[in-house]
């Protein structure tokens, strides 16, 4: 079922009927769930390429040619949004709805524009789901996965399946743990004959010599297989770990940018640690655990059916209280355990902001709001634990207590049968052991269950980023590029970060290789967004970008890249040297190229006057620079790369006057021959450009040359003259301070 083409009930279809004549085509039929009153109803909007109705139940059906429609437009409001259809002469038409139906109708608003322009819809297929399409509950995050949905046992299997490469050490962990399991098995029949041939018939020293000599023998097997066990444990746990994280760190390196801004960075690197850990946890120790356990609970159960089905049937009798409690507890537990992962990361994400964004913490003197806001985060976290360490001491607590009834089932009954001469001492003893050791794993079963939860809940959560759509870096269908000569060209591009919200509209223009093109206009025109575009870092909503004549989305993406180089507004530098910050686009780069490159940024000079010059430590992010020095850095990676396509994105925001001097210099050398896309708020250093291109509400609305739009006298002559007013004011303010 397509997004925007949902199936009405029958007494709306009738209406649809009897409105929509059946040779027109109906490209979108959706309902709102609130009424145009403003309160809860299922009014619904029906597009043709003809017509536009709305249809209520109760309501007289409304429907109106799309010829006497201005225009169409989704407005947010508290808690939702609101659907303006503004017509001609008449009182605009509005379709309240819930925040749910934001992405909805922001498509139905959008299309419904493209048909008044005479363009054909383009109708999404697939939206970013709020809810689970089976059960319907509310989705953690948009776009994700539900947990109540999904198999454990699918879980389970993907992770063994991890362990596949280590086949051999997992074979021979099982072997070992069967050995282990009957080794086990064996110390409370030696203490039978013990008690029985030697102890009440006062045998031979001798054979209770051999029988003690057996036990310390079998202690010491198990002792060494144990010890190996652990070693494997441990060994294809961890492995198995990393590999868990290799892949996830592989695909959060591979997922677009909108994967990336939909989540927070501390809920990211949670799944990295926490959740990684959890299951690496869970493969090194409950894993092996629950094995082990299980393989000596039915041996042992088989063993006491052999000895005395009777005394057994005792035994077993408080088991299925104890699983019927466990599944009961299940769903609580699981839940729980969910909000606690939940809970986590969102610590996380408030730690991991505090830290970075210290200093404007310590600048607005907020370390106590900051210390409130964490010990809130923090105290929701620590409910979650005791919710479900509560849970499990619930569990631990009623097992104990159904287990002391087989105990003393078995001593009762069995004592009765030493009397009537039924039974040995030796051989109850020997039951008394097998009954402790039956009831030991149940008795843990609770603490090893809620890690198991945990960890399942962590892997699902690890899962989903992994099964997440990848950047197409290995679409089949994609051509390699062997040379970009650097010619872009737009046709009717349209975009929006969000579904319904367009940044760019009808952007149409042709660079021709080795041209400078200057972005201007003000902030939130879509100038970022306009480069985003070209580097392929979103896919464009409609229209066509082409790259040599070729479609961007038919060319490779390292192909595309590899091509591009960038020096953006915010400067990231990677821990590591100097040089190998320059070298970062071209790792096998020669000493002698990076110091070109640097030179050729004018930062050779400060780079040789650190302490250890080009094997100078940056530090995380390059925090020992300043925002300076970090861009002249970054400008000597783009020059040592050498792109086809040029984005300057505020390259020389950071200098003062006279670096910024040189820097355009520089600059000046590196464009030649060189497609540019450059941005800049001080509009005086895009007077070089060969056009400029003027952005308005994610539109171009005046292109040419710096001098070209002067003489115009239109947006762009208005925009230079309001810099060149506040340019004025602050130097008038200098020059009042005191020298």
């Amino acid at each position: 079922m397509r997004p925007l083409f949902e199936d009405p009930p029958a007494v709306i279809a009738d209406e649809i009927r009897r409105v929509v004549p059946p040779v027109e085509e109906i490209l979108i039929q959706v309902k709102s769930d609130l009424g145009c009153d403003g309160r809860f109803g299922e009014p619904w909007v029906i597009v043709t390429p003809r017509r536009f109705a709305l249809i209520d139940d109760g309501e007289e059906p409304l429907h109106v040619p799309l010829n006497a429609i201005r225009k169409a437009r989704a407005e947010a409001i508290v808690g939702g949004g609101c659907l303006i259809i503004e017509r001609i002469g008449e009182p605009a038409i509005q379709i309240p709805y819930t925040n749910s139906l934001v992405q909805t109708f922001g498509e139905v608003a959008v299309n419904l524009n493209l048909l008044l322009e005479g363009k054909p819809p383009v109708l999404p297929t697939q939206f970013d789901a709020t809810r689970c399409r089976r059960c319907g509950r509310l989705l953690p995050e948009r776009g994700g996965i539900c947990p109540a949905c999904i198999r454990k046992i699918d879980t389970l299997l993907r992770l063994l399946s991890y362990l596949r490469p280590y086949a051999k050490m997992a074979i021979a962990l099982v072997v070992l743990t069967l050995a282990s399991t009957l080794l086990d098995l064996a110390p409370p029949l030696i203490i039978r004959q013990i008690i029985d041939d030697v102890l009440t018939q006062r045998g031979e020293i001798g054979l209770l010599f051999q029988f003690a000599g057996a036990l310390l023998g079998i202690n010491i097997l198990a002792w060494c297989a144990g010890v190996v066990r652990r070693w494997l444990n441990n060994s294809v746990g961890c492995r198995a770990a990393a590999d868990l994280r290799m892949d996830l760190y592989r695909a959060l390196q591979f997922l677009p940018l909108r994967f990336h801004e939909k989540r927070k960075v501390g809920s990211l690197v949670s799944r990295m640690t926490n959740d990684a850990e959890l299951v690496e946890d869970y493969l090194s120790f409950d894993l092996p655990f629950i094995l082990s356990n299980s393989l000596l609970f039915f041996g042992i159960l088989l063993l006491l059916f052999v000895m005395n089905w009777r005394l057994a049937c005792l035994v077993v009798l408080p088991i299925p209280v104890i699983v019927l409690v466990g599944s009961l507890l299940w769903r609580r537990l699981e839940g729980t355990w969910r909000r606690w992962s939940v809970r986590w990361s969102r610590l996380s994400s408030h730690l991991n902001e505090s830290i970075k964004g210290i200093r404007v913490v310590k600048a607005f003197t907020r370390e106590d709001y900051e210390a409130r806001r964490f010990d809130s985060r923090n105290l929701l976290v620590m409910q979650a634990s005791i919710a479900a360490e509560r849970t499990c001491l619930v569990f631990f607590l009623v097992s104990n207590f159904v287990m002391s009834f087989g105990l003393f089932l078995v001593w009762y009954f069995g004592g009765l049968q030493i009397i009537r001469q039924e039974l040995t001492l030796g051989a109850l003893t020997a039951f008394i052991a097998y009954l402790w050791m039956v009831y030991q794993p149940l008795r843990w079963f609770g603490d090893f269950y809620s890690f198991m939860v945990r960890a399942f809940a962590g892997a699902e959560r690890i899962f989903e980023v992994i099964d997440a759509l990848p950047e197409p870096f290995k679409n089949p269908d994609a051509a390699p590029l062997a040379e970009m000569r650097g010619k872009v060209v737009f046709e009717d591009v349209a975009f929006g970060y969000d579904p319904g919200k367009p940044v760019l509209q009808g952007i149409n223009f042709e660079v021709e290789a080795g041209e400078m093109i200057g972005l201007v206009g003000r902030s939130g025109a879509g100038k970022s967004t306009l480069i985003n575009l070209v580097c392929r870092f979103y896919d464009i909503t409609r229209g066509s970008i082409r790259v040599d004549d070729r479609d961007l989305r038919d060319i490779r993406l390292e192909d595309l890249r590899g091509s591009i180089g960038m020096v953006a507004q915010q400067t990231l530098l990677f821990s590591g040297t100097v040089a190998m910050n320059i070298a970062y686009g071209r790792p096998n780069a020669s000493t002698a190229e990076i110091i070109e490159a640097a030179r050729a940024a004018n930062a050779h000079e400060f780079i040789i006057r650190l302490p250890d010059g080009y094997d100078y430590q940056v530090g995380e992010n390059g925090n020992k620079f300043s925002g300076g020095e970090k861009q002249r850095i970054a400008i000597a990676r783009a020059i040592l790369q050498n792109p086809r396509i040029l984005i300057l994105d505020e390259a020389t925001s950071s200098l003062d006057t006279a670096t910024e001097h040189r820097i355009q210099e520089a600059i000046a050398h590196l464009v030649k021959g060189r497609t540019t896309f450059a941005i800049a708020h001080r509009l005086s250093t895009l007077r070089s450009a060969d056009r400029l291109f003027l952005l308005d509400r994610g539109k171009i609305v005046e292109t040419g040359t710096h001098a070209e739009l002067i003489a115009r006298r239109g947006q762009f002559y208005r925009l230079v003259q309001a810099y060149r007013k506040t340019v004025a004011s602050i130097d008038i303010e200098d020059r009042k301070v005191p020298a």
